[in-house]
Protein backbone atom coordinates (compact mmCIF):
# COMPACT_ATOMS: atom_id res chain seq x y z
CA UNK A 1 0.00 0.00 0.00
CA UNK A 2 0.67 3.36 -0.85
CA UNK A 3 2.68 5.09 2.20
CA UNK A 4 3.69 8.86 2.53
CA UNK A 5 6.43 10.05 5.40
CA UNK A 6 6.81 13.82 6.25
CA UNK A 7 9.35 15.14 8.37
CA UNK A 8 11.52 19.04 8.50
CA UNK A 9 8.92 20.94 9.90
CA UNK A 10 9.31 23.15 13.19
CA UNK A 11 10.00 26.75 14.41
CA UNK A 12 11.67 29.33 12.77
CA UNK A 13 11.18 33.21 12.45
CA UNK A 14 9.04 34.87 10.21
CA UNK A 15 12.18 35.45 7.20
CA UNK A 16 13.67 31.99 7.68
CA UNK A 17 13.56 28.69 5.68
CA UNK A 18 12.77 25.17 6.21
CA UNK A 19 13.04 22.42 4.02
CA UNK A 20 10.22 19.89 4.01
CA UNK A 21 10.50 15.87 2.63
CA UNK A 22 8.43 12.99 2.07
CA UNK A 23 9.59 10.04 1.67
CA UNK A 24 7.27 7.46 -0.40
CA UNK A 25 6.79 3.66 -0.51
CA UNK A 26 4.35 1.25 -1.76
CA UNK A 27 3.79 2.42 -5.00
CA UNK A 28 6.84 2.86 -8.52
CA UNK A 29 8.14 6.34 -7.67
CA UNK A 30 9.69 6.30 -10.42
CA UNK A 31 9.06 9.67 -11.44
CA UNK A 32 6.53 9.14 -13.92
CA UNK A 33 2.45 8.15 -13.48
CA UNK A 34 1.86 10.27 -9.80
CA UNK A 35 1.21 13.35 -9.34
CA UNK A 36 2.60 14.68 -5.82
CA UNK A 37 1.48 17.61 -4.04
CA UNK A 38 1.98 19.14 -0.44
CA UNK A 39 -0.90 20.91 0.80
CA UNK A 40 -1.56 22.73 4.34
CA UNK A 41 -4.43 22.80 6.76
CA UNK A 42 -4.41 25.54 9.74
CA UNK A 43 -6.54 25.16 12.98
CA UNK A 44 -9.90 26.33 11.73
CA UNK A 45 -8.92 26.40 8.15
CA UNK A 46 -9.91 23.87 5.65
CA UNK A 47 -6.88 21.75 3.36
CA UNK A 48 -5.28 24.44 0.55
CA UNK A 49 -2.73 23.06 -1.90
CA UNK A 50 0.08 24.82 -1.99
CA UNK A 51 2.53 22.95 -4.79
CA UNK A 52 2.15 19.89 -6.93
CA UNK A 53 4.62 18.45 -9.43
CA UNK A 54 4.64 15.55 -11.93
CA UNK A 55 7.38 13.63 -12.75
CA UNK A 56 9.83 16.51 -11.86
CA UNK A 57 7.94 18.83 -14.41
CA UNK A 58 5.00 20.86 -14.11
CA UNK A 59 5.61 22.49 -11.15
CA UNK A 60 2.01 23.84 -9.51
CA UNK A 61 2.29 26.64 -7.16
CA UNK A 62 -0.78 28.12 -5.00
CA UNK A 63 -0.56 32.02 -5.49
CA UNK A 64 0.60 32.59 -2.21
CA UNK A 65 3.53 30.60 -2.36
CA UNK A 66 4.77 31.59 -5.50
CA UNK A 67 8.06 33.01 -5.66
CA UNK A 68 8.98 31.65 -1.98
CA UNK A 69 8.54 28.12 -2.26
CA UNK A 70 10.04 25.37 -4.75
CA UNK A 71 8.41 21.86 -5.36
CA UNK A 72 11.01 18.67 -6.78
CA UNK A 73 11.61 15.44 -6.53
CA UNK A 74 14.26 12.89 -5.84
CA UNK A 75 13.23 10.08 -7.56
CA UNK A 76 16.30 7.66 -6.67
CA UNK A 77 15.50 8.74 -3.01
CA UNK A 78 11.62 8.59 -3.72
CA UNK A 79 11.30 11.29 -1.63
CA UNK A 80 9.46 14.19 -2.68
CA UNK A 81 10.47 18.26 -1.51
CA UNK A 82 9.18 21.43 -0.53
CA UNK A 83 11.56 24.08 0.07
CA UNK A 84 10.28 27.48 1.56
CA UNK A 85 11.83 30.47 2.03
CA UNK A 86 10.80 33.82 3.10
CA UNK A 87 8.45 32.09 5.48
CA UNK A 88 5.36 34.20 7.20
CA UNK A 89 3.61 33.56 10.20
CA UNK A 90 0.57 32.81 7.50
CA UNK A 91 2.45 30.01 6.64
CA UNK A 92 2.59 28.18 9.79
CA UNK A 93 0.04 25.18 9.41
CA UNK A 94 0.34 20.81 9.18
CA UNK A 95 2.02 20.58 5.92
CA UNK A 96 0.56 16.96 4.47
CA UNK A 97 2.14 15.39 1.74
CA UNK A 98 -0.16 13.42 -0.94
CA UNK A 99 0.06 10.83 -4.08
CA UNK A 100 -2.31 10.59 -7.18
CA UNK A 101 -1.98 8.09 -9.86
CA UNK A 102 -2.98 10.66 -12.73
CA UNK A 103 -1.23 12.89 -14.72
CA UNK A 104 -3.60 15.63 -13.66
CA UNK A 105 -2.10 17.23 -11.13
CA UNK A 106 -3.48 20.34 -9.56
CA UNK A 107 -3.21 21.16 -6.07
CA UNK A 108 -7.10 20.21 -5.40
CA UNK A 109 -6.84 17.76 -2.15
CA UNK A 110 -9.87 16.00 -3.03
CA UNK A 111 -8.23 14.63 -6.11
CA UNK A 112 -5.77 13.21 -4.01
CA UNK A 113 -6.10 9.41 -2.45
CA UNK A 114 -3.15 9.31 -0.71
CA UNK A 115 -1.53 11.16 2.20
CA UNK A 116 0.87 11.10 5.07
CA UNK A 117 0.54 12.58 8.53
CA UNK A 118 1.76 15.73 8.27
CA UNK A 119 4.26 17.45 9.83
CA UNK A 120 3.87 21.23 11.45
CA UNK A 121 5.57 24.54 10.54
CA UNK A 122 4.89 27.12 13.10
CA UNK A 123 6.64 30.81 11.63
CA UNK A 124 6.73 33.39 14.43
CA UNK A 125 6.44 37.64 13.77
Amino acid sequence: QVQLVESGGGSVQAGGSLRLSCVASGFSYSGSGYCMGWFRQAPGKRREGVATIYSNLNPRYANSVKGRFTISQDSAKRTLYLQMNSLKPEDSAMYYCAARNAYDCYPVPSMFPYWGQGTQVTVSS
